[in-house]
């Protein structure tokens, strides 16, 4: 196939503005941070290599959950246990959990709470030794004094963007989608979200989302940062605006 002459037959307005798509998949790492990967595919990988380690926000988790279907009932799946699975292990139980559905097309975010940093260090120094120099000793996080989120998706599908913004820790993005338990696979995970790692959640397809989540601390006003998060506000048309006169 010659390409000089593939679009030899539009004109020269059209073959100046056209653009390819790129079809290239590109590495995990280039994925992860881009057009995105599966849920399914990180709960999958193995953390200790260092293609997935140099790209993992440090103190996400993402586990699998399995979803059992019930013939002419439905469905049913767990969403985890105090005392053994992915938040034992790292000693984390929510004391508040609440549920909350999302239209189809709608988005929320980026929302992002504050770590909590004790008065003798500097949050550089802290944050590097939470999750670099003694990331495997969970009892070090202050689970009490800061809000961690973990997150499950009954129904719909979403896409999640995370985007590390600690001091002292590289700022890392992470972007994936995840199934509803509606939608049995391997894409049906919970998700950890630290303080300090910004969270924006948008739905995909024509699908309302409901999901369920649980937080280390009991809401706080003052523990909830919202950053270019204007996707959340609902505009008034300009018309309405002047006949309110809000303009």
């Amino acid at each position: 196939m010659n390409k000089k002459n593939l679009w030899a037959g539009l004109n020269e307005d059209a073959r100046n503005a056209l653009v390819s798509r790129d079809y290239e998949t590109g590495s995990f790492a280039q994925r992860l941070r881009s057009s995105g990967v599966e849920a399914g595919e990180l709960a999958d990988a193995d953390r200790r290599k260092p293609d997935v380690k140099g790209v993992w926000i440090p103190g996400v988790e993402i586990f699998v959950r399995k979803i059992f279907s019930q013939p002419h009932r439905g469905s049913f799946g767990e969403f985890v246990r105090q005392d053994e699975g992915p938040l034992a292990k790292i000693g984390l139980w929510p004391r508040q959990w609440s549920a909350a559905r999302m239209f189809a097309h709608s988005a929320k975010g980026f929302h992002v709470h504050p770590p909590s940093v004790p008065s003798d260090t500097t949050p550089e120094k802290w944050q590097r030794r939470l999750f670099v120099t003694d990331a495997q000793n969970y009892s070090l996080r202050p689970y009490d004094r800061e809000q961690w989120d973990v997150m499950f998706f009954l129904q719909g599908r979403i896409e999640m963007i995370l985007r590390d913004v600690r001091a002292g820790l590289p700022g890392r993005i992470m972007r994936f989608s995840v199934d509803g338990d509606n939608l049995r696979g391997r894409n049906n995970v919970g998700v950890v979200i630290p303080p300090g790692v910004a969270h924006a959640v948008r739905v995909e397809g024509s699908e309302d989302v409901i999901m369920v989540y649980g937080t280390s601390t009991i809401f706080h006003p003052e523990f909830e940062g919202r950053i270019g998060s204007k996707v959340e506000t609902a505009e008034l048309p300009e018309s309405w605006k002047n006949f309110l006169g809000e303009t």
